[in-house]
């Protein structure tokens, strides 16, 4: 199948990238775009055969040239040329300020202490539900347990650590 799609490639790269071209009014924008086209069909022809690949490789080049148009948009919106010196100085870092993540890894002590106290097991549901992502049922099959349980587990566990963390916070 890459060689079909290496043929069709071959055949409709001009018409592509003047199709591309006339959306994106960049030639080499519409170059890449076109590339990108090809990679894109061929990782969906590994998923499938395409049965209409010409018509594939169109709708893939214009839907790409559309996404970037609509990202060149959204980042002209958000980007402002000519930002003075003071301006830029009085934007936030997107980092947290010391004093917050001092409170925050003081939070996270509370809540690791809190989650201490409660049974081994409630714990456990706690780990391989919040951290390890495990559903619910896959949890209450690996600990012999109804799904139920489970689920109660993980309720009294997280308004027992959000009742600690409350209490700090008022105290």
């Amino acid at each position: 199948m890459p060689t079909i799609l290496n043929d069709a490639f071959q055949l409709h790269r001009r018409s592509l990238t003047w199709s591309v071209m006339r959306i994106v009014r960049d030639p080499q924008i519409a170059e890449d775009l076109a590339q990108e086209t090809y990679v894109r069909a061929h990782k969906a022809i590994e998923a499938g055969p395409i049965e209409h690949i010409e018509a594939f490789l169109h709708q893939t080049a214009r839907n790409l040239a559309l996404d970037y148009l609509r990202r060149r948009k959204t980042r002209a919106r958000v980007e402002t040329d000519g930002l003075s010196d003071e301006m830029l100085e009085s934007i936030p870092a997107d980092t947290p300020s010391l004093e917050t993540e001092i409170m925050e890894r003081e939070r996270l002590r509370l809540f690791q202490a809190a989650l201490a106290t409660l049974p081994e097991r409630v714990q456990q549901v706690v780990r391989l539900s919040r951290i390890e992502e495990w559903t619910n049922a896959r949890i209450a099959l690996h600990l012999g347990v109804s799904e139920r349980t489970v689920f109660n587990d993980l309720k009294l566990a997280m308004a027992h650590c959000r009742d600690a963390l409350a209490r700090k916070d008022k105290g």
